[in-house]
């Protein structure tokens, strides 16, 4: 790790934090901001042919900011509220310098890490560009670079390896986590930020197909959203924070990845609610024009990105995996046919079974703020929006659910939606979502049912009773024990995947041989024993990644006559051998007269394997 470049990486980041907070942005919510404002800098920079360029200025502007701002604070001109530190923020450094510190000495295994989530990152960091319709390495071209934008800038100045890929996307997704303090009415209150906490460690249970040891954004899209949601509550009395929020946010939602959009309309549904409500002054003709002047103005230019990067791929390349395309939709949809779609669906539905993680979070979300509804309503005597915030989360599920299905249908090849390919993840993301909805939901009405609701008024003896106060205490520690065991068993879980998965063929390949970092055409034979990870192509996607070509293929059967073999080996210029593969071996003696070569890196020549040292 360059740690010069971490600590200018580090300055840039609290450049625009504090910038951000100094123009009236939450504490809370100024971290992610300035992240999501980062990554859009850094669109417009790529989109215009600029990328290396602008990944070292917007850094650059980063520390210039902090310089400026530390001038002016110095000279007392400029006054910053700064809250003083509380029981989660210990929670939330703790627990995230610890995950970081697993993460970067940690390796990329998920498939989908190799087929784009890493490999556009190694691409734009490598070429300093957007790959064009010549790249073929890049076969998901259609899907948005934000993230990868984001990574790619970190990497920049850190260093380019897995471990700091996913400490980057670690940054991001732990800042769009702490947002969520900010909805919280009294944060001395260790009961109510500890349930947040703990809510934090929960949603790594229903991200467990993924961890966070993995590029995917399925647990980017949902924590990003959580934190638009905040800010709009946090915001709904300053109009133009509000909209340059909500802005922001959309825009970069949209460029996380294709299926964004169900988020942003959740998003902009609150947001015109929120507009709703605060504007109360004119008649209804000039609130109804003015909610809806400024809800389409912020949606529309939230918005405006994306439509920029439909452009760009409609006009680079002809063809593009999972694009949005009414002619791809079409086309997918005369593929399948009738009968297949009814058995698509037929199959979705039953996957709501007990089996299901995604599905025991629905009911675990339902029993929660049912139980808490009618707790908080017969001991406190108070009335909440529980019930309310139910019957509104089981409406997102139902229609997510819906979303789900329509994209097998019409985005996923026939074989893949049959098998209802990615399930489980793909609904992870919603249960994610709604699970932070109801806990912030639920601290709100709890905090709303407290005997003292002055806030200054609260300490000790502010309490109803000693019963009331002794099960608050005790609740507290309970709390406080549980999400520090489940964050401790997110990390060893980590841990345990990264030993688990210790002989994969990403492992196996960076014990053979140097990954290459200059975009080539070599063609490379990457030798298998395993027949599934050569039908699947995960052994290709791989070799692409690591050895930054478009010409790498896995192969595990190599029963064929000494001529043949010589044709198949004289094929390539150079030969990965991750793992050893008895017939490939004996092959090469027969054929080449080289004997116990068993696994290594190789450049082929006319006489045989030439190996190549590491």
């Amino acid at each position: 790790m360059a740690w010069l470049g971490l600590l200018i990486f580090i300055f840039s980041l609290i450049g625009y934090s504090v910038t951000l907070r100094s123009l009236g942005f939450s504490p809370y919510l100024d971290w992610i901001t300035a992240i999501l404002l980062q990554i859009i800098l850094d669109y417009l920079f790529a989109m215009l042919g600029l990328l290396k360029l602008g990944l070292i200025i917007v850094t650059i502007i980063g520390v210039a900011l902090l310089s400026v701002w530390l001038l002016m604070n110095f000279g007392g001109n400029v006054h910053i509220h700064f809250e003083g530190l509380h029981l989660f923020d210990f929670w939330t450094l703790g627990f995230g310098f610890s995950m970081a510190n697993v993460l970067y000495n940690s390796t990329l295994i998920h498939y989908d890490n190799f087929s784009h989530w890493a490999l556009i990152v190694k691409f734009l960091m490598f070429e300093g560009r957007l790959p064009s319709t010549h790249d073929t390495i890049i076969q998901f071209t259609s899907y948005p670079p934000a993230t990868a934008l984001w990574i790619t800038q970190f990497v920049t100045w850190v260093g380019f390896n897995d471990g700091t890929m996913l400490v980057a996307q670690l940054i991001l997704i732990w800042a769009a986590s702490y947002s969520i303090f900010g909805i919280l009415r009294d944060r001395s209150r260790a009961l109510m930020s500890l349930i947040l906490c703990l809510t934090i460690a929960l949603s790594y249970v229903f991200n467990i197909t993924i961890r966070l040891n993995n590029l995917l954004v399925d647990y980017v899209l949902p924590i990003v959203t959580v934190a638009a949601l905040v800010g709009i509550y946090v915001y709904r009395q300053h109009s133009c924070l509000l909209l340059a929020h909500s802005t922001i946010f959309i825009a970069v939602l949209m460029l996380i990845k294709n299926s964004a959009t169900f988020f942003v309309v959740i998003i902009a549904t609150m947001l015109i609610a929120v507009l709703i409500h605060q504007t109360t002054s004119g008649n209804f003709f000039k609130r109804f024009w003015q909610i809806s002047f400024y809800w389409l103005l912020t949606v529309g230019v939230g918005i405006l990105p994306f439509l920029w990067w439909q452009q760009h791929v409609d006009q680079t390349f002809t063809t593009s995996k999972h694009e949005i395309s009414a002619h791809a939709y079409a086309n997918q949809l005369a593929s399948k046919g009738p009968e297949m779609i009814v058995k698509i669906g037929h199959h979705l539905l039953n996957q709501l079974n007990w089996n299901s993680l995604s599905f025991q979070g629905i009911m675990l979300i339902n029993t929660v703020l049912l139980i808490a509804a009618l707790l908080i309503h017969w001991l406190a005597h108070h009335r909440t929006n529980l019930i309310r915030v139910l019957i509104e989360l089981d409406a997102i599920f139902i229609l997510y659910f819906i979303s789900l299905y329509g994209m097998y249908v019409f985005s996923m090849p026939h074989s893949e939606a049959m098998a209802l390919d990615g399930y489980e993840r793909y609904m992870s993301s919603v249960v994610i979502l709604n699970l932070f909805i109801a806990a912030m939901a639920l601290v709100r009405a709890m905090d709303s049912a407290l005997y003292e609701q002055r806030i200054e008024k609260r300490d000790l003896r502010s309490f109803f009773s000693i019963f009331t106060k002794n099960l608050y205490q005790m609740s507290t520690f309970i709390l406080l024990i549980f999400s520090i065991i489940m964050m401790l068993s997110e990390i060893n879980g980590v841990q345990f995947t990264n030993r688990y998965n210790r002989n994969m063929i990403p492992r196996q390949l960076n014990r053979i041989a140097r990954p290459w970092t200059h975009y080539n055409h070599k063609k490379i034979l990457v030798v298998d024993p395993h027949v599934g990870d050569v039908a699947d192509y995960y052994a290709a996607f791989v070799a692409r990644y690591y050895f930054f070509t478009d010409q790498a293929v896995g192969r595990e059967n190599f029963m064929e006559t000494p001529n043949q073999f010589n044709q198949t080996v004289q094929h390539y210029q150079y030969v990965a051998i991750p793992e050893y593969h008895h017939t490939f071996t004996v092959m090469l003696s027969h054929v080449y007269h080289q004997k116990n070569i068993r696994t290594g890196f190789f450049k082929v020549s006319s006489t045989g394997l030439q190996r190549i040292k590491k």
